[in-house]
């Protein structure tokens, strides 16, 4: 978490702004939670936290590039610490519930996906940085 959190500091500090607690506890909050969490889900894990701040703070960690926002078909984004903090994954999100769970898949199925991205991209002219996976369907709950 020590690393994490310089990380934050750093990036935040390259924008002009502060590592504040509140900020600490969002970044504690997500890098402990099993998958992208929505703002009503920040604030249960912490309910000392207020939405309005966890929403500005949360603006402000996507902006330094420590958290990447993620938006599905129900009302409520979800948030993640961005990937290059934790490990490359890919998404299954529920088209009923908008629930999204994190997997990852084979080293071996990771590059023949971006050998096949690789080649879209050069035919298109396209210059690939990298790429994300989500899966769209039912959930069990839902399924």
């Amino acid at each position: 978490m020590e690393d994490l959190d310089r990380t934050a500091l750093l990036r935040l500090r390259h924008i002009g702004q502060r590592y504040t607690d509140n900020r600490r506890t969002i970044v504690s909050v997500l890098a402990t939670a099993g998958s992208p969490l929505t703002i009503p889900e920040i604030r249960d894990a912490r309910p000392e936290l207020a939405q309005s701040s966890v929403y500005r703070s949360l603006v402000t960690l996507e902006q330094a590039g420590v958290v990447q926002k993620l938006v599905t078909n129900d009302e409520w984004a979800r948030f993640e610490l961005a990937e290059d903090l934790t490990e490359h994954h890919h998404h299954q999100i529920c088209s009923n519930c908008g629930s999204m769970r994190d997997f990852t898949i084979s080293a071996r199925l990771e590059l023949a996906i971006d050998e096949a991205l690789a080649k879209v991209a050069e035919t298109t002219g396209f210059h690939l940085q990298h790429h994300r996976l989500d899966l769209i369907g039912l959930c069990q709950t839902c399924g």
